[in-house]
């Protein structure tokens, strides 16, 4: 036992110069090159028929609304829910449809070495809210409900290797939140497990180094968000001597800005949720603004169920997540903010500089408007390092896809003590927050995964 518990030290030790290794090997993996994924994602699509159409919420079968409180429910009781929520934020107050699911899922990707470099079992997983459908998803990515069969459909292939960790070794195992928005305190577990099996791809599964996983971050709508929040928990990005605040500082600061925030939640009937109109086919708020409930009927030939129907979250427009970037004594940094969301499980988390859907705030003055968003909006080409259009949790949001930004931003327009709620962390320091459930949300940790995943962006 001794043995192998210093075997096991010394390989942590090694983890992050073997995922530096994987990062590096951009070009070709043990499966296929990077150039030919656009052709083995286009012959998944072709294996299998994927329809989804949107039907009117009152009429998705297995749903139906509780005759007392108006809540969207199924009719096994499980999966989850539609009900009204009251949030209360520093004085503001406000009501919303909002999803809950008390079930922690499993967002798992199984990792193997090939010739002396890390490989990462990425699956081609259909969701009806995807756009394209197809993205590149964790080995496993299943709600509990999903995993325990209450759907009676097939099995999640490689779940094994998750419920039973000790099959392999654990790369990464970590409690991380879903949007804080949209759901009320989600949770899953983020996983990343080395295998030592000989473990054959299914069809629609291939093996992909970090590097070519890197280099698809760079596509719009490829990487769904359960991978990048999986990878973002890596360690990929080493500590940085020479940060303007120590680790200590930032945990101090970050709990500063938790105890500081008065937030509250209150679930209350979905039937009563001010400012929402409910209709046959959808919930949509009074002033056509934030997001709507609708619903869709999908078939889909690889999905453990292949026909469904279910309610969906649909946006208004276009979401913005950015992080403003800037050297102290040569060493990047990024703005994170610690947002107050009322569906978070504590309070705050750390966030990009700016995280909103601007058709929000378009409409008001800038004073009004999130701190740094028309800095943001206003940065030309040659201040953006990195630019991509991603889309979130396709199995409950539908067309949710936000233009994830890096922006360089320089003293003038930020200090080294920038407004409170802000505060300047390196990369590193955000990487070590993130093995660490609940410090990051779900958009900060797209933007750690392209930062980690991506050699020479800052």
């Amino acid at each position: 036992m001794v043995i192998a518990t210093q075997l096991a030290a010394r390989d942590d030790t090694r983890l992050p110069a073997r995922l530096a290794r994987s990062r590096r090997a951009a070009a070709t993996g043990t499966d296929m090159r990077t150039e030919d994924f656009d052709a083995w994602l286009a012959g998944r699509r072709r294996a299998h028929r994927f329809i989804v159409e949107r039907v009117p919420l009152g009429k998705i079968k297995g749903w139906s609304s509780e005759s007392d409180s108006g809540n969207i429910v199924h009719r096994s009781g499980r999966f989850f829910s539609v009900e009204g929520l009251h949030v209360a934020i520093d004085g503001r107050e406000w009501q919303q449809p909002i999803i809950v699911q008390p079930e922690v899922g499993i967002l798992g990707i199984l990792a193997k070495e090939f010739d002396g470099v890390l490989h990462f079992l990425m699956q081609a997983k259909m969701e009806p809210g995807n756009p394209g459908l197809l993205q590149l998803s964790p080995t496993v990515q299943a709600t509990h409900s999903n995993y325990t069969g209450v759907h009676r459909g097939a099995d999640v292939r490689y779940l094994e290797y998750f419920t039973r960790p000790a099959r392999g070794r654990v790369l990464a195992d970590v409690l991380q939140s879903e949007h804080g928005s949209w759901f009320l305190c989600k949770s899953n577990r983020n996983m990343i497990i080395e295998t030592f099996d000989d473990v054959p791809p299914h069809d629609d599964f291939c093996w992909l180094t970090l590097g070519q996983i890197g280099k698809l971050l760079h596509r719009d709508n490829i990487v769904n968000m359960d991978a990048r929040s999986v990878l973002a928990c890596a360690p990929t990005a080493p500590a940085e001597p020479g940060a303007v605040r120590s680790d200590t500082d930032v945990l101090s600061w970050f709990t500063n800005e938790r105890a500081r925030h008065d937030v509250r939640a209150l679930r209350v009937p979905l039937a009563k949720v001010s400012d929402w109109v409910r209709t046959d086919d959808d919930i949509q708020h009074v002033g056509n603004r934030y997001f709507r409930v609708g619903g869709v009927s999908v078939e889909a030939g690889n999905r453990e169920v292949t026909s469904w129907m279910q309610p969906l979250f649909e946006p208004v427009g276009l979401g913005l997540c950015a992080f403003l970037v800037r050297r102290f004594g040569g060493v990047p940094h990024l703005l994170a903010h610690a947002r107050a969301e009322g569906g978070l499980l504590d309070t705050v988390e750390l966030g990009p500089t700016v995280q909103c859907t601007p058709e929000n705030y378009t409409h008001l003055p800038e004073r009004e408007r999130p701190l740094f968003f028309d800095l943001v909006r206003r940065a030309g080409a040659d201040r953006i390092r990195y630019a991509a259009v991603h889309s979130d949790e396709g199995g409950r949001f539908f067309n949710a896809v936000s233009r994830y930004l890096l922006v360089e931003a320089d003293e003038t327009e930020v200090g080294a003590e920038p407004p409170p709620g802000f505060a300047w962390v390196t990369p590193g320091q955000l990487n070590s927050l993130a093995r660490h459930g609940h410090y990051l949300n779900m958009q900060a940790r797209t933007l750690l995964a392209v930062v980690g995943l991506l050699n020479g962006l800052l």
